[in-house]
């Protein structure tokens, strides 16, 4: 479990740098960019082992519902992912996509995954991307959606959806959890 928490610290200090030493942040100039993606992806594959060396109480598992949920939630959650990208209508009535994003996709895993562990990693995650969204609410509190958004643009964001959607169910069931149920 000490993994796993070392992976959540890193996740959100690397995401936090920015707001709250932003000074500190921009002294490193475009090396600051490499420090970040340097301590995020050791944060990705502290959380990882971290996890899946984890063992805790079990709460509640599985269920034929909460899969299909699941699985919903997760579809939504890559579509908000993608319409950030591609500046979607969603994006007119949602300020932080793809931090909601990370809310739903925890949401999700923690509807289908009732076990200490992955109340960690999912709990932890949700309240760094709420606390994320806080922030930035705070720095910068005036916000005016006012773009044009093509229909191409919404189909770029649903075939996004589709493909990350099924290439990720595809490594889950690889890795042996099938998303399916």
């Amino acid at each position: 479990m000490i993994l796993l928490i070392l992976g959540l610290i890193l996740w959100s200090a690397a995401h936090f740098w920015k707001r709250a030493a932003p000074n500190h942040r921009a002294g490193f100039g475009e090396a600051g960019k490499g420090i970040v993606t340097a301590v995020l992806v050791a944060a990705i594959v502290l959380m990882i082992f971290g996890y899946r060396m984890a063992d805790g109480a079990v709460y509640w598992g599985r269920n034929s519902a909460m899969v299909v949920i699941n699985n919903l939630l997760m579809l939504f959650a890559f579509y908000l992912f993608a319409s950030s990208g591609a500046k979607t209508r969603i994006t007119r009535f949602i300020r932080h996509p793809q931090l909601t994003a990370v809310i739903v996709w925890s949401v999700a895993h923690l509807l289908v995954n009732g076990d200490t562990e992955s109340f960690v990693l999912f709990g932890g995650l949700l309240a760094w991307a709420i606390a994320e969204i806080v922030i930035i609410n705070r720095a910068v509190p005036d916000w005016t959606p006012a773009h044009d958004v093509p229909i191409r643009k919404e189909f770029t964001a649903i075939i996004a959806t589709l493909v990350v959607f099924s290439v990720v169910a595809g490594i889950h069931y690889w890795l042996g959890y099938n998303p399916f149920g």
